[in-house]
């Protein structure tokens, strides 16, 4: 007889074809279909952020909202910084961060504006005191069918919202961030397996990599960790808004060895782990949360 305290991991969530569909930018969790779990019935927390302030960019939705919920959930003040347009999603991550008993901070911002990455820093230390955590996972994915169809500005943009930006979240915080504070960046098995339609978010995801491994050195002499999670296909907003080529969502993470897609709430753990003190001695490690996908350095 089998153990009922098991749960087989091909099917615990969603392992059906998904609907197709798109959405304008910004693309909204809340009018997906089915909607991403991020943890908002299900994730418990055992204390193991009291006292600690966050920011979290991209923190309205899918993996940066499972953070978010995750860390309120697990004792810490919250800051989210997010899309302008995308205040649905993140007035409903306040309302959880602030319904766990923690302090929330809606931060609008645009990182691909000069400047908006320092003021996010400055209006959280400003709210919450302090800074002491800090997870950049903002990011901007445009799939191309062809190299010729992408342009130049998309590339620049890709680049400074999801590395540009993190130099400047980093070099702003720098100051606030006391021995025992954490950085975690959002990598992707893109950054080991590229994929060709996605040419500029897959470079700038190995940076991203590269970029995680260079400043845990630079960190470690001050007592402050980073780490890089490196999801594989997770169900989030980011697929919908020009994410994948026309006809891929519907077969999206159907190919990964578990055979099914990831949920946000399924990366929440890795992160509560690297910012809290049970990950006392982790430093400079890519945690590949990808459904069987290899990631390698």
């Amino acid at each position: 007889m089998g153990n009922p305290y098991l749960t087989d991991p091909r099917k615990k969530f969603y392992t059906e074809k998904f609907p197709d569909q798109e959405q304008n930018t910004p693309a909204l969790q809340n009018e997906m279909s089915p909607k991403p779990d991020c943890g908002e019935e299900s994730y418990k927390g055992y204390n193991r952020l009291e006292g600690r302030n966050a920011l979290i960019t991209g923190g309205d939705s899918g993996i940066g909202r499972a953070a978010a919920i995750s860390y309120a959930r697990e004792g810490a003040n919250v800051a989210i910084q997010f899309f302008p347009g995308e205040e649905k999603d993140a007035s409903e991550v306040k309302e959880l961060i602030e319904k766990a008993g923690r302090k929330a901070l809606l931060l609008p911002y645009d990182l691909r504006e000069d400047g908006a990455a320092t003021e996010i820093v400055t209006k959280t230390v400003e709210t919450f005191g302090g800074l002491d955590t800090l997870v950049l996972n903002a990011a901007q994915q445009i799939a191309q069918p062809s190299l010729s169809e992408l342009t130049m500005e998309q590339v620049h943009d890709t680049f400074k919202v999801n590395i540009i930006s993190m130099f400047e979240t980093v070099k702003a915080a720098e100051e606030h961030l006391e021995p025992g504070s954490a950085i975690i960046t959002t990598t992707s098995v893109q950054s080991f397996d590229p994929s060709s339609s996605l040419a500029d978010y897959a470079a700038t995801k190995g940076a991203i990599s590269n970029f995680t491994v260079s400043l845990s050195t630079y960190f470690a002499s001050k007592g402050v960790r980073v780490n890089g999670v490196a999801p594989g296909p997770i169900w989030t907003p980011l697929q919908l808004d020009n994410g994948k080529l026309e006809g891929q969502i519907p077969e999206f993470g159907q190919a990964t060895p578990l055979g099914r897609a990831g949920q946000p709430v399924e990366l929440a753990p890795v992160y509560v782990l690297l910012a809290s003190d049970e990950g006392s001695y982790i430093t400079g490690q890519i945690y590949g949360v990808t459904g069987g996908k290899p990631i390698d350095l």
